[in-house]
């Protein structure tokens, strides 16, 4: 008899990975599917983090490593955050979990209790919301559109939140949209949460490297908050390392506790030849990430230009990350050949059965009229992917 538990029948399946799935089954076919549906950086591992590697296993990293991570890679995080983000957390304040999507479940396991509210921003991470629906929190979503930049204002913010609220995420770099925070917008937020002591704040900073103007904020620079922001990192975008699953976080003490306790009892310390890895990742001295934001800007304006030439959609020019989420709300109505676009997952599939290219529906971060993608490619597909896009909106009716 099968029976599946209730939590897991909540889940819905990632969208994301849906789609780089539908895409590979196309290519092996012998169809040329462009992918932008991915977050991932299409560059390879530095060669000096890849050598730390390769010296780990001669070393026999081969013994179960300590729960919340080496002792030198915390301490090494905790140098991270004071030098490139004036954040004062001890190493006994990080855990190193298995990417940040481990991270993200390890907290708010740790804090939220059932019926509890979890605010999230949309556009959202497409995680968010089941993580939050998992740990049987409640989710309180505040929608922002393209005109405002896909940003919250203090006074949506301070309508959202209650006397329920536990807690609250908080993304910037963003995924989906590649927007940006200024420090005068996280300062009016932070004047709302000041109000608001019983609210715990996860700053989910992944794609901290990868912004284009002005310096990366982070949230818990803000002293009278810090004692309650979590701020989430990781290796994966900044350093090319996504399939090596490190991430980690800086907490409160009693928080980093908490989440040690949980992970001592689910997943124990993770691979130990991954985390010395990104003990080099973290202590690089190399302009690798320069390399790489480089690369993502010229990206950024060459797909934002081409974009920007098609009728009919609305398209804002991200900060940060390497995502543009256009607004497609003028082709909802349309259709081609009888196929009626009725929502963004309709656009999304008609694109990738015309055009042969893959993107996310925007129904999966929470923002029904925009689809996502990701310029994680190289200018020659980002510029044939465009084109078939232009050809294929131009055919409905």
């Amino acid at each position: 008899m099968e029976h599946i538990s209730r939590r897991v029948k909540s889940l819905s399946v990632s969208q994301t990975l849906a789609m780089s799935a539908k895409s590979q089954e196309l290519k092996e076919q012998g169809i040329d599917v462009i992918s932008l549906s991915l977050g991932e950086p299409d560059f390879t591992t530095p060669d000096d983090i890849k050598e730390a590697a390769k010296k780990a296993i001669d070393d026999n990293y081969s013994f179960y490593p300590p729960v919340p991570g080496y002792s030198d890679l915390r301490k090494a995080i905790s140098r991270k955050f004071l030098e490139e983000n004036q954040l004062n957390y001890t190493p006994e304040q990080i855990v190193v979990s298995a990417g940040g999507k481990h991270s993200l479940i390890n907290v708010l396991i740790s804090v939220v209790d059932p019926g509890e509210e979890v605010i999230l921003l949309a556009p959202y991470w497409v995680s968010y919301l089941d993580h939050v629906i998992y740990v049987e929190g409640k989710p309180v979503i505040i929608k922002t559109s393209i005109d405002s930049d896909f940003k919250v204002t203090p006074e949506q913010l301070e309508e959202a939140i209650t006397p329920k609220t536990r807690l609250l995420i908080f993304n910037s770099p963003s995924n989906p949209t590649g927007m940006v925070y200024t420090y005068d917008e996280m300062a009016a937020l932070v004047r709302v949460l000041e109000k608001h002591p019983q609210v715990i704040i996860i700053s989910d900073e992944i794609y901290e490297h990868i912004i284009f103007s002005g310096k990366h904020i982070s949230l818990a620079t803000f002293s009278s908050i810090t004692d309650r922001v979590v701020t989430v990192n990781g290796v994966s975008k900044g350093y090319a390392m996504t399939g090596w699953r490190i991430g980690y976080i800086g907490a409160p003490l009693w928080l980093a506790k908490a989440c040690i306790k949980l992970q001592g009892q689910f997943t124990s310390g993770v691979c130990s030849i991954a985390q010395r890895a990104a003990l080099a990742a973290v202590s690089s001295r190399s302009d690798s990430r320069e390399r790489m934001r480089e690369a993502f800007l010229r990206r950024r304006d060459l797909i934002c230009r081409l974009l920007g030439e098609i009728p009919g959609l609305k398209v804002r020019v991200p900060q940060g990350a390497f995502y543009v989420m256009p607004d497609i709300s003028n082709f909802l109505g349309k259709s081609y050949n009888g196929n009626v676009m009725k929502n963004a997952d309709d656009l999304t599939f008609y694109l990738l059965a015309e055009a042969r290219v893959a993107m996310v529906s925007g129904t999966a971060f929470g923002a029904e009229n925009c689809i996502r993608i990701s310029y994680a490619t190289s200018d020659d597909r980002i510029t044939e992917a465009v084109k078939r896009i232009k050809e294929a909106l131009a055919k409905l009716n």
